[in-house]
């Protein structure tokens, strides 16, 4: 450690580290403020670009900021204080939108609205946050000292004062003190506890479930049961009564609307059922934002926060979780001066107030690495420092005892309520599946999966899609070789198996050739930069290796066949979508190098298998000397084994061997396809690509059938205009097959849409000009003051439109962000959409997928074109299985809906949802709720009634 000399150096002078702060900058679209001791006062952009670039300064998210001034991202700075990263540190594992509004609101100040208010809240939450800082009562005052004098010697913007807001507070200097970023051994440990056992099979029944509902009400502040809320639990209770046979589960496809309240009908019979029987429900959600939802619903059934931590487990794969080996390997390199050091400490402090240690949509700050500009290997973020590549060394690791998947994964094996999501479920189910069917003990995540509800049951399809699937690309091939073989350049991180497993087969000579003989054969998989071989600018194609040579015949083949498509712009090639052609009927260089191809896949699974199989054996053989930690390392690495080599390489062998039989004809069951992604005008990957035709063929054998009970809820599964309204449901939840045939239940929404909503056409736009398109959306959401929502088909036709659209709000004073183009992941946008209450956003489907803003913030809804499905090879396939033209209407009329639902999402809402596309067919409107009128006008029409609608004249 530096001795106090150095600190006393760098210490501020006088008593109050939050006088004298340097002025405080606010860049809203089309304006700029700035303030300072002097007071605050509006600013124009070269002004506001000189006070970001000269001296001190304060601002909130430095790279968002520098996006608006038209700069590019800055580096960390001395002079550079973005009070984002004062808040993270002050307020560690707390909510806050990246914004001078979102501080404000965290802070408990008044909305800001202009860009003067915004200035002076920003100056205000910079001293409140340092305020805090010196209160004596602040909690655990030492060890933020400790960290904030590493971090002020790093070079931190806010080093001094907050080391002095916390000598102000009580903290004093000592000779001899941590550095503060070895949180890791300040982490609390797991401790294992007996097995629960196997679930019972005690009833739940519907008056139970009504009397349920009606306390959960009551606890959550509402004095009276709705009967369609009341009537939805008391049906749901079906799905937890027991089964009668083995193979005959309980199922229950239920719809219902906005408002019904689903979420606590259908947490009463579950928590139910998990106190009679003690065991676990799952619920499993298709996006992150409705876990945390459902977690916070789930205080209705234990208020006390440590009781709900313990009986409610929000459940995600190992690949969104903080691995603190990670921290551990990216702390000491920074410490040599390979690394942000500043930004790993914010993380680490976050690390020891977590709730779960979730870096993808938990209590993780996620605009945190994206604040400056840093080389991408020293972001400190989730992508460095969650598990993404298997490389998990379990019982091996120094921090098993304090992982936070392994405390997840305990928690969850005790737990009433497990709020899991549709990916992990199904790709785990698909593991165990695999497992089972070789008479192997399942994995223990989702062994207790006996009673399920699949909320967001109409995304249901599509995960069991994903987690089905089968993808040979260049990129996934490179990421098997660092599992195999480790980081193999300068300067990467990275285990392989030698260094995860080399110590537990050492003594072992066939088991230890096994490993040398894998690592030998992955050789042959691509290394860094397979890209710039096989598809590179220049065109001088060098493939290395036979899995490279068959990507880059794939890649010729993907010409060949996609050339009209690529010079007429239509949706085989360009920038947005990439190529994709049929495999067959393949050309000579394919065939001829996917042979060589399987050959060296063959090659690396079989050794794999054979050291599987001496890890097996040790199992076995040495039962009694192993101790619980050698047991549950060796089981761990079998895991990792077994889903590579007796899923993944087969599944790729069977799609390069599936070119040499059956001459040009396709599988019935399968889509075999090839396919180039690109980016930035260049293809960065090349695969070849497997999927069911239908995907509910795995998700019934694999998930359905085994079950006890499911339910599948959603606002959106019924389609009015088939004979049977729930028959594509039941085709697309997998239930269509069963032996005992699904329940249904249709619970319309109890909000007065005829009086709340409005639903237009717009009739006299071109829908393929974005600059019509940015027009009508400016008119729009500048008629309704704000709270306007753009959803587009297409990240291209997004952009174009954001380029026109931005300045001509920005001149309205009324912010707009979107995705794909501010510097902000999809959530920390919507934060912001929902906190600044005339703020507007564009977005594409995971936009619309995980908005959740009741209120005004939302208050108009614009799709610039039919959602129509995009017609790849799979979904024409699809179609031509699941229904023809009338699929495609039944998910355009599911994606309206949904989006429709996004709008009103309490009884006192009213929003207008408008489709700028003249040549809406009216039938894609029936599934939108009873009450709602579809009105065709022109432009001019739709904002004078947007504008009368949303702002009536006062009475």
């Amino acid at each position: 450690m530096a001795d106090e000399s150095v600190i006393a150096e760098t210490r501020l002078t006088g008593a109050e580290p939050w006088a004298g702060l340097p002025p405080a900058l606010a860049t809203p679209p089309g304006a700029g403020a700035v303030c300072d001791e002097a007071g605050v006062r509006k600013i124009g952009r070269g002004a506001a670009e000189g006070v970001f670039t000269t001296g001190a300064v304060m601002v909130a998210h430095a790279s968002l900021t520098a996006r608006r001034l038209g700069l590019t991202p800055p580096a960390r700075s001395p002079d550079l204080m973005d009070v984002l990263e004062l808040y993270a540190f002050v307020r560690p594992a707390r909510f806050c939108a990246p914004s001078p509004t979102g501080l404000a609101l965290a802070l408990g100040l008044a909305e800001p609205k202009s860009a003067e208010e915004q200035a002076a809240a920003l100056r205000e939450a910079a001293g409140l946050l340092l305020r805090e800082l010196a209160e004596p009562a602040y909690p655990e005052r030492e060890a933020a000292y400790g960290l904030a004098l590493t971090m002020q010697r790093a070079g931190w913007a806010w080093g001094a004062r907050v080391v002095q807001a916390l000598e102000a507070g009580g903290a004093r200097a000592r000779q001899h003190r941590s550095a503060g970023l070895d949180v890791w051994s300040r982490l609390t440990e797991w401790e294992d506890e007996a097995p629960r056992g196997e679930a019972g099979s005690a009833p739940v029944d519907s008056e139970s479930a009504r009397i349920r509902l009606e306390k959960l009400l009551q606890a959550s502040g509402l004095d009276e049961t709705r009967p369609s809320q009341s009537d939805y639990a008391a049906e749901a209770a079906f799905a937890f009564s027991p089964r009668n046979e083995e193979g005959r589960p309980r199922v229950l496809l239920a719809e219902a609307g906005t408002g019904t309240g689903k979420t606590l009908g259908y947490l009463a019979p579950a928590s139910l059922w998990a106190e009679r029987n003690q065991g676990a429900a799952w619920i499993s959600t298709y996006t992150r934002a409705l876990q945390r939802q459902i977690d916070r619903e789930s205080h209705s059934l234990w208020p006390d926060p440590a009781e709900r931590r313990k009986k409610a487990v929000i459940r995600k794969g190992r690949e969104n979780y903080l691995c603190v080996l990670n921290l551990q390997d990216m702390v000491q390199a920074a410490q040599l001066g390979n690394g942000d050091l500043i930004g790993l400490a914010l993380v680490g402090r976050w690390a020891l107030h977590t709730r779960d240690g979730d870096m993808t949509g938990g209590d993780f700050p996620g605009w945190l690495p994206g604040l400056f500009a840093l080389p991408a290997a020293h972001a400190a973020g989730a992508a460095n420092l969650v598990d993404r590549r298997g490389e998990c060394v379990h019982a091996a690791c120094p921090h098993y005892r304090t992982c936070f998947v392994e405390k997840t994964i305990r928690a969850s094996r005790r737990a009433d309520l497990v709020i899991a999501n549709h990916a992990l479920v199904l790709t785990q189910a698909a593991f165990d599946g695999a497992r089972s069917a070789r008479g192997q003990k399942q994995d223990g995540e989702t062994a207790a999966l006996k009673r399920i509800v699949f909320d967001e049951g109409h995304h249901l399809l599509d995960a069991a899609d994903s987690a089905f699937s089968a993808c040979l690309s260049g990129q996934e091939a490179a990421e098997l070789r660092r599992w195999i073989r480790g980081a193999e350049g300068r300067g990467r991180r990275g285990r392989g198996l030698e260094q995860r497993l080399g110590d537990m087969v050492n003594d072992n000579e066939a088991a230890m050739k096994a490993l040398q003989d894998a690592i030998r054969a992955s050789a042959a998989l691509p290394g860094e930069g397979v890209s710039g071989r096989v598809a590179p600018a220049s065109g001088e194609v060098n493939p290395i290796g036979p899995i490279e040579a068959f990507l880059a015949a794939a890649l010729d083949q993907l010409r060949a066949r996609t050339a009209e498509t690529n010079s007429n712009g239509g949706f085989g090639g360009g920038p947005e979508f990439g190529m994709e052609c049929a495999l067959k009927p393949v050309t000579d260089p394919v065939a001829e190098t996917a042979r060589a191809a399987a050959r060296a896949l063959a090659a690396i699974e079989a050794p794999l298998l054979a050291l599987s199989r001496h890890l097996e054996d040790i199992l076995d053989d040495e039962a009694a000397e192993l101790d619980g930690s050698q047991r549950s390392r060796i089981e761990g690495a079998l895991r990792g084994l077994d889903r590579r080599a007796r899923m993944t390489l087969p599944g790729w062998r069977s799609m390069l061997a599936a070119l040499e039989d059956g001459g040009d004809q396709p599988d019935p069951d399968f889509v075999d396809w090839l396919s180039a992604e690109t980016a930035f005008g260049r293809i960065h990957d090349v695969a070849l690509r497997r999927h069911w035709i239908d995907p509910t063929v795995p998700l019934e054998a694999a998930v359905i059938v085994p079950s006890h009970g499911v339910l599948v809820t959603s606002a959106t599964l019924s389609d009015p205009l088939q004979e049977d309204p729930f028959d594509l449901a039941r085709l697309r939840t997998g239930s269509a097959r069963l032996i005992e045939p699904p329940r249904t239940l249709k619970v319309e929404s109890p909000f007065d849409y005829a009086a709340n909503s409005r639903v237009i056409v717009v009739n006299d736009l071109v829908k393929d000009d974005p600059r019509q398109t940015a027009a009508a959306m400016r008119e729009l959401f500048l008629a309704a003051g704000g709270g306007g929502l753009g959803l587009f088909t297409a990240i291209r036709r997004l952009k174009a439109v954001y380029e026109r659209l931005g300045p001509d709000l920005a001149r309205s004073g009324v912010p707009l962000y979107a995705q794909h183009v501010d510097p902000l992941e999809v959530g920390a946008l919507v934060d912001m959409f929902r906190v600044e209450e005339n703020s507007c956003l564009l977005g594409t489907d995971a936009v619309r997928d995980g908005v959740d803003v009741p209120g005004r913030s939302l208050r108009v809804l614009a799709f610039d074109r039919v959602p129509w499905p995009r017609p790849d090879l799979l979904h024409k396939a699809r179609r031509e299985r699941l229904g023809g033209k009338g699929y495609d209407d039944a998910l355009a009329r599911a994606r309206i809906a949904q989006a429709f639902g996004r709008l009103i999402r309490r009884g006192d809402d009213k929003g207008v949802f408008l489709m700028l596309d003249a040549a809406t067919p009216t039938r894609l409107f029936a599934s939108l709720p009873p009450g709602t009128e579809v009105q065709r006008m022109g432009l001019a029409d739709a904002v004078e009634l947007t504008r009368s609608f949303l702002n009536p004249e006062p009475a």
